[in-house]
């Protein structure tokens, strides 16, 4: 099987932040309940930008990381569940915003775990055609998707973009895809849902926006699910590769809830000094979480030359797998 290189990352977030301290004046909260309860303190949101706008910013970032050019791209996925509009995808906007045409471009819905779903996803045509340069997003804007009346979810939200370009040769500075484990379950996609809109819950003009275009969700029981999905995908890539957790350098996990991030750290068993942690500025930015906190790690120095990283995420659907890397 062709080998997948992960040669260039990138990351783009909004200038505009709002703080907690915000929130304590648009909801019945406040700062010592957001924070005690998901880790959050700021999450930065799009003033009118795009989630092909945000993913552009990511995208040259990425090129400049892996010494590339726009050109050399042969696929455009793009991991949302918030793009710019149905049709097009954000992936064809974010082709025509790079000066490209011609490519394959197409967007992938799997919720916060669509960034894992792309990265297997380009791993698979690298494998097909080992010349493909594959550019592999996860773009949220999820304040289009926010209810700002509901303090149960509007704290917890953020939006940006993460970028990879996956190769089937390496780079002076890249990353192997070492393996890669999803799921999902449908049974439980009533937890977590954004329905309105959909051909299920459709609209006429003159209609009322409903709260179910919005994100709704069972805050208790996703916790819970999140936990042991990620809990067991993270143990079962590990075994499979015949990998201890001690030898795991950087733990990765979906940042949507300190709470999470900490309980799925303590039962995979890596140290907390090796778990990266950026909830706290951004937020749960869905598809485009792991997305950043991956090339933010690797920016800022937390993710090494040789070390051994472990992504895995859960959203919506439900969805959730691991990612094993080698830098």
């Amino acid at each position: 099987m062709t080998k997948s290189y992960i040669r260039g990352l990138g990351f783009h977030v909004p200038e505009h932040i709002l703080t907690n301290a915000d929130f304590e004046r648009m909801v019945d909260t406040s700062d010592e309940w957001i924070t005690s309860r998901t880790g959050i303190r700021q999450r930065h949101v799009a003033q009118g930008e795009t989630c092909s706008e945000l993913a552009q910013h990511a995208s040259l970032q990425a090129l400049e990381k892996a010494g590339m050019s726009a050109e050399e791209l042969s696929h455009i996925l793009v991991a949302t569940f918030t793009p710019d509009a149905y049709i097009p995808s954000a992936a064809c906007t974010l082709q025509h915003r790079l000066g490209l045409s011609g490519r394959y471009a197409a967007d992938l819905y799997a919720a916060c775990s669509g960034y894992l779903y792309a990265l297997e996803t380009a791993r698979s045509l690298v494998a097909l055609h080992p010349e493909a340069n594959v550019l592999t997003l996860g773009s949220e804007v999820i304040s289009s998707r926010t209810d700002y009346t509901d303090r149960g979810t509007c704290v917890l939200f953020g939006d940006g973009a993460g970028a990879a370009i996956v190769s089937g040769t390496p780079g002076h500075d890249s990353a192997e895809i070492l393996d890669v484990i999803l799921s999902s379950d449908g049974a439980l996609g009533n937890l977590l849902a954004v329905r309105g809109g959909g051909s299920a819950f459709p609209y006429k003009p003159g209609d009322t926006i409903r709260r179910d275009f919005f994100v709704e969700m069972q805050g208790r029981e996703v916790f819970r699910h999140a936990v042991r999905s990620m809990l067991s995908v993270s143990a079962e890539i590990l075994k499979r590769n015949g990998l201890t957790p001690d030898e795991v350098d950087v733990f990765i996990p979906h940042q949507a809830n300190l709470r999470i991030i900490e309980a799925v750290g303590d039962k995979v068993g890596v140290p907390r000094e090796r778990i990266f942690i950026n909830v706290d500025r951004y937020g749960n930015t869905s598809a485009a979480a792991v997305a950043i906190a991956l090339a933010e790690a690797r920016l800022t120095g937390f993710i090494k030359n040789g070390d051994l990283v472990l992504l895995t995420a859960f959203g919506g659907g439900f969805t959730w797998g691991a990612v094993l890397l080698r830098f």
